[in-house]
Order: structure tokens, then sequence, then C-alpha cells
């Protein structure tokens, strides 16, 4: 579906409209233009996305589609008016106003996930495991390993890092990432400084022939790229997990948060509930 607009447009950062907006476009085949405006927490601002809105209607020819977390009433009432040529989508009429009837109390109406990110210990906890994944990344620190909620094992380049990060930004959990290299191998065993930690280990293997594809962006021609060697590793390190008993998954076809989702529920399952 050429020629169609979606915008999502919120007082915050937009991650909420956008994250829902996109979760339930995904249920059609259709490519639409994304335009994001956040920070619209003002009646001229409000004004100056339902101009954009409606010019995009006299370009198009069709209403754009429009995504709404607006907890400030002016600019609601602006974006939710008739002069607003969009189809919009009105997350917090949606869920909010039923929710105060059924609670039998009003929303404080509160501008993104923290209100005052000083004062949030959940915002400081989610900083704090990004400065622990960030240093732990990719093997660079075996200190203080005891802290960590999950540490991801795997050969090099099968999704670790960007996991831990996911896992840190996303839920506050302080996830340390260790490569499993040919010297592991030889060894036959994990690294010295995994083995008190196992019950904190989770495991990510990879398609070889995916690997290979990956390696030759990083490192084009290379034996580490090779598919013969990336099979290789690939095929010593389930092994190795298996002998050690460390749950473990392909990332080949699964999004980064198909995969938080599983370590959460096999390493941290209390971390599902918050």
């Amino acid at each position: 579906m050429p020629n169609r607009s979606v915008f999502f447009v919120s007082d915050g950062t937009g991650i909420t409209a956008e994250t829902f907006g996109n979760s339930i476009l995904a249920q059609f085949a259709i490519k639409p233009r994304h335009i994001r405006r956040p920070f619209i927490d003002s009646i001229d601002k409000a004004e100056k996305v339902v101009s954009e809105i409606n010019a995009t209607f006299e370009a198009e020819g069709v209403r754009p589609i429009v995504f709404i977390t607006l907890a400030l009433d002016d600019a609601h009432q602006v974006l939710t008016s008739p002069r607003c040529k969009g189809f919009v989508m009105d997350m917090f009429k949606a869920f909010v106003e039923p929710l105060e009837v059924e609670f039998g109390l009003k929303s404080n109406h509160r501008i993104g996930r923290f209100s005052d990110a000083a004062k949030s210990q959940e915002y400081n906890d989610r900083i704090e495991a990004i400065n622990f994944s960030l240093a732990h990344d990719d093997g660079q620190s075996a200190k203080n390993l005891e802290a960590a909620d999950v540490i991801l094992v795997g050969v090099s380049r099968s999704g670790k890092t960007p996991t831990s990060l996911y896992l840190a930004m996303q839920h506050g959990i302080k996830a340390a990432n260790y490569p499993l290299i040919p010297e592991d191998f030889e060894r036959n065993a994990l690294p010295a400084s995994l083995a008190p930690h196992k019950r904190k280990c989770f495991g990510l293997t990879i398609d070889p022939e995916r690997l290979s594809q990956i390696r030759n962006e990083r490192r084009p021609g290379s034996k580490y790229a090779a598919i013969e060697n990336c099979r290789a590793e690939v095929r010593e390190a389930e092994t190795m997990m298996k002998r050690a008993g460390i749950s473990w998954l392909s990332s080949t076809h699964k999004s980064i948060e198909e995969i938080a989702t599983t370590i959460l529920r096999d390493i941290r399952p209390d971390r599902l509930i918050y």
C-alpha cells in the first residue's frame, strides 16, 4: 500500500505510541511511511502537527493513520478535533478511560514512563544495568560477575551484545556476555571465570550459514568468516553448552524481544512480574 503515512504523536518520547502502533500495523501486509512527532506538549506544537497531517492528506489523497498518546488535554483536543484530517487512534481513550471507570479512580495524566527520572528507582536501576552490560560486553571483564543477573554465552556474532543491551534497557537486567572461542573448545570446558556462575548462563547459537554471512560483513574473506570455521565453532559451542547443562536457543530467526523474553522466563522468571 504505497503513499499511506502513519503518524506517531506523543507528549513524551512516543515510544509507547510507536511500539503499540507498529504491533497493530504488523497485522497488515503494508509498508507505510512512518512519521514520529514526540514532545507535542503545547497547543502550538499540536496545531503544527495537525497542519502537517492535513497537508499529508491533501498530498496523498487518503487519511493518514495517527496513533496518539497525549496526556495533556489541550494538545489532545487539537489532535482529536474535526479539523484533523487523519484517522486518529487514541490509545489513552481506548485504555485509560475504561480503566478509570473500572478502578473508580482518575488517572494522573502523567507524561512518559518516568515523571521524574532523577527520583525514579526503576530508572536508576536501568541506567546501572546498562553501565554493567557495557562494562561486561564481549568478555571485557570477568570482575563482579556475581552481580550479573544473566551471562550470555555463544560464539562471536551470535547476538549476545544486542540481547544483553536490550535486557538492560528494557528490563533493568544486569547482563554480561562472554564469547566462546577456539581456545575454549580446545580445553573442552567453559571458561574458568564462568564456572561458579553456570546457573546464570544462557547460550545463544546461530545457523552457520547466517553466521558466515554476518562475519563476512565484518571481515570479508577471513578464516573467521569461512563457512567451514563457522560450522565447526557452532558445533563445538552447542556441544559444550549441552555438556554443561546450559539452556540455549538459536538467534537465527528470533527477534531480540523473543530471545530476551525466553531468557527471562528461564533465568529470571521473577522479572516477568513487576
